[in-house]
């Protein structure tokens, strides 16, 4: 597969994919998102990726937005088509673990790329900001709705309308990381949580990610509908029966993914 601007790399089940733009921060272009696409299509069916994680090239940047250089030309019809906002949503709806390692600055797009994404680790240097409203423009792939979700109405309305950042630290008290690591080790345990999911079981795990995603659009009574549909129809697999069997038996389980 060859791609203009990302670099892949795969080894042990876990695909990392960099956004290899460091000369603009990694901002993100319509080649950067016909890649992504293309990238996601790829291990979407493929057995020997269990996960993705995506970084930027680079040390000062994960992605630092959007390219500005298109943002000028974006008119109505751009806006309503929200090509960014889609492939986000298909990001956040991947039925693979999905890892945001930050390694530098996430903002506008970056950020809502980041948070698009299942998992945030940021290295102690990251910063986060969504300052659309410097141009004139709003956080519109996903900004305003996850990061809401994720920080509360509160926070969020003050990121958006004041642009200001937040550092790995603040992300990490705000909820809106999970861990924070030194630089030189983000890859590494970016790499090492991917692992961890994937010795769990696949179909447990996608699901799982489902019913917390669409619980959060939903009522309380709503979701725990959801989470026991979900519950009975993992307790009818394969995998069920052998992760009990392998517990009771102290040995590594062996998953069929059925």
């Amino acid at each position: 597969m060859e791609l203009e601007t990302l670099l892949v790399d795969v080894a042990d089940g876990v695909a990392l994919v960099t956004i290899n733009r460091p000369e603009v921060r990694n901002a993100i272009s319509r080649q950067v998102q016909d890649d992504l696409r293309r990238v996601l299509d790829a291990f979407r069916d493929d057995d020997a990726v269990g996960a993705l994680v995506l970084t930027g090239a680079g040390d000062r940047a994960f992605v630092a937005g959007a390219d500005i250089a298109q943002l000028r030309d974006y008119d109505l019809h751009t806006g309503l088509a929200s090509d960014m906002q889609r492939l986000y949503d298909e990001v956040e709806a991947y039925p693979k673990p999905t890892i945001a390692a930050v390694n530098g600055y996430a903002l506008g797009g970056g950020c809502e790329l980041a948070m698009a994404c299942d998992l945030r680790i940021a290295a102690t240097s990251a910063r986060f900001g969504l300052p659309e409203t410097n141009l004139s423009v709003l956080p519109g792939a996903g900004g305003t709705q996850r990061m809401a979700r994720l920080v509360g109405t509160g926070l969020a309305i003050d990121l958006v309308l004041t642009g200001r950042m937040l550092t790995a630290a603040e992300a990490l008290a705000a909820g809106l990381v999970t861990r924070v690591a030194e630089p030189d080790a983000l890859l590494d345990t970016a790499r090492e949580v991917a692992r961890t999911i994937l010795a769990k079981g696949p179909l447990a795990v996608r699901l799982a990610t489902l019913v917390i995603r669409s619980g959060m659009d939903a009522d309380q009574r709503t979701g725990l509908v959801v989470e026991r549909l979900a519950q009975a129809l993992l307790y009818t697999t394969d995998d069920k029966r052998e992760g009990a069997e392998a517990f009771l038996a102290k040995r590594t389980p062996s998953w069929s993914a059925r």
